[in-house]
């Protein structure tokens, strides 16, 4: 009962980290944004400007809090082994695509690449070990 617990709020504590780290990218603050004032015009309501302009002095703030919680995940893995390698995998991927700090904007792009790929690999590797399962089950 404990131990299930226990992994309950480990994942948890993943996917909270991914999560927030996805809000620290400027990029993705935009997009929602946008898509915001695209569903306010359809519903008849004129947006000037952009309603979420407040999340990008969180960026920074909420990517710190997604790191510190991706470090705390990576050391529940190494201290319990109780944590997918590929949600680590995953998590550090979403991160690094987000890093929000203008003194990185000349890598954006690298960074856009080596997280994406970590996410690509984490998720092809998620559904292979599935599909795996699946024919063993057969």
């Amino acid at each position: 009962m404990i131990k299930n617990l226990k992994e309950k709020v480990i994942g948890a504590t993943g996917s909270i980290s991914g999560a927030t780290s996805i809000l620290g990218s400027w990029q993705v603050c935009h997009s929602i944004c946008l898509g915001l004032v695209a569903v306010l015009g359809i519903l008849g309501i004129t947006v000037v400007g952009m309603p979420l302009l407040f999340l990008t002095k969180l960026a920074i703030p909420l990517w710190t809090v997604a790191f510190g919680l991706l470090f705390v995940t990576i050391w529940f893995y190494v201290k319990k082994k109780c944590i997918s390698q590929n949600l680590i995998m995953f998590n550090s991927g979403i991160i690094i695509a987000g890093i929000p700090f203008q003194v990185f904007k000349n890598f954006q792009i690298l960074f856009w690449m080596l997280g994406g790929a970590l996410v690509v690999v984490s998720s092809f590797i998620f559904i292979k070990s599935k599909i795996q399962k699946k024919r063993k089950k057969k």
